[in-house]
């Protein structure tokens, strides 16, 4: 019976459905989050009676024939690149994108990595870093006699020292854009990588055409909306349900066959 493997593609795919809802969910306070959601195809198909043969010697032509599916199957997890919202922390080196971007970050690999989680730090040497300590790429080195730090709309760092009335540029946010942002490789950490789904990576500054603006003392949040997630791990739950319920169906169905006389 085909069921009984149809069905279990299908408990499958749901399967599948929950896990990325579930990291959804769970990376709900995770800065600059973006959500995911698993999309699925139908499996091939067996022609009992292909539709558009001959059905005589006059030239009658069978208009739909039968078909019988074989399953499901995961075709692609995607990523939704929404603007999530942004709150405020008053940190000097918090900053968010409002609008397209990503902040660029050199890995230890020697590879560039991109990211839009702001929530940056300095090094003991200065120098703007991620959480992991890895580098911003054009945010220059903060002296250590700096008594206050400005990081405008356009990305620039801006400085003013002890004992100086002129306010110093240290550097400025190297920001990138990707003709298929969803397409890029996450790394985790918040960090993603370029690909050849992504496209190569267009460099820029902040508040040119296309780029978006840097908001200092601000941290964009996870775009994930805790009540679709729910209400879509409720679906998914009922529909793995209703595929093991056409397995039992289809044991009931060879339990009987096999006890005839």
């Amino acid at each position: 019976m085909r069921s009984l493997n149809i069905a279990a593609t299908g408990m499958l795919a749901q399967q599948l459905n929950v896990e990325v809802i579930s990291n959804n969910i769970a990376n709900m306070n995770t800065t600059a989050y973006k959500r995911q959601r698993a999309e699925f195809q139908d499996l091939l198909y067996q022609s009992q009676r292909r539709a558009g043969a001959t059905s005589s010697d006059t030239g009658t032509v069978v208009p739909a024939g039968v078909q019988v599916g074989l399953g499901v199957k995961a075709a692609a997890v995607y990523r939704i690149m929404e603007q999530g919202n942004l709150t405020s922390t008053n940190n000097t080196l918090d900053v968010a994108l409002q609008g397209k971007g990503f902040f660029q970050i050199e890995l230890p690999s020697g590879e560039t990595g991109y990211t839009r989680a702001g929530s940056f730090q300095l090094s003991a040497e200065g120098k703007i870093v991620t959480a992991d300590g890895f580098t911003v790429k054009g945010a220059g080195t903060i002296p250590k006699d700096a008594v206050d730090v400005t990081i405008n709309a356009n990305g620039e760092v801006l400085v003013k020292q002890s004992g100086q009335s002129t306010i110093n540029r240290v550097g400025q946010f190297e920001l990138a854009l990707f003709a298929n942002e969803a397409g890029m490789q996450a790394l985790g950490d918040n960090n993603f990588l370029q690909n050849a789904a992504s496209g190569e990576a267009v460099t820029g500054v902040a508040g040119k055409t296309g780029f978006g603006t840097v908001l200092q003392g601000f941290l964009e949040t996870s775009n994930v909306n805790t009540v679709a997630e729910i209400t879509n791990m409720i679906s998914a739950q009922r529909a793995y349900e209703m595929n093991s319920k056409v397995i039992q169906a289809s044991d009931e169905m060879l339990n009987t066959m096999t006890r005839l006389r």
